[in-house]
């Protein structure tokens, strides 16, 4: 093989390592949090976002939600994700009283981590999601769990909540990758005026 296409393989690869690096899984299928996932490209943040009817009980939470660089570039020029994909969201506690502050509120101490993965050669469908602390390694959520069948009937693209990403979900409509059950969603919140 030449230099140039050696180099050129070289290139092309690197991304993909750099991706498989974070993926660090123990030996009871629970998956390293990435120690520099604060550094990677930042999604949203949203404030008491909840799935369900149920309250939380005037408890508050901030979350931050953070995605690897490589998948972050190959979404922007496709409208999906790529293999390794690796959305970190992080909850933190919400404060109200702090040294100064008046009104509003702000972050403190993580609560709770949610990690959603996309790894094919190890998942069914793909995708799988992880809990954890925030300290410990992430702990795989049963295939059962209502979180696969919501995100699989309302998730913008590809099981994932883009419609909360306003960057992304611009880029998923220009790209045409929006799913069918989000856009029933949207119709369905259209009739009713909302």
């Amino acid at each position: 093989m030449k230099p140039v296409l050696r180099l050129s393989w070289l290139v092309i690869a690197l991304p993909c390592a750099a991706a498989a690096q974070n993926l660090q899984y123990d030996d009871d299928h629970r998956l390293a949090i990435p120690g520099d996932y604060r550094q990677w490209v930042f999604l949203t943040s949203s404030l008491d976002l909840n799935y369900s009817d149920t309250s939380m009980a005037g408890r508050s939470v901030l979350d931050n939600v953070f995605v690897n660089p490589d998948a972050y570039r190959a979404f922007v020029k496709n409208g999906t994700w790529p293999d390794k994909t690796i959305l970190v969201k992080e909850n933190r506690v919400a404060e109200s009283a702090g040294t100064i502050s008046k009104t509003g509120k702000f972050q403190t101490r993580v609560a709770s981590m949610e990690l959603h993965v996309k790894d094919t050669a190890r998942f069914r469908g793909g995708w799988t999601f992880f809990v954890s602390n925030g300290r410990s390694p992430g702990v795989p959520i049963p295939a059962t769990a209502d979180c696969y069948s919501c995100h699989a009937e309302h998730a913008a693209v590809d099981t994932t909540f883009v419609q909360f990403y306003p960057t992304l979900l611009d880029i998923a409509k220009n790209k045409g990758t929006l799913s069918a059950g989000y856009l029933k969603d949207t119709r369905g919140l259209a009739r009713a005026g909302k």
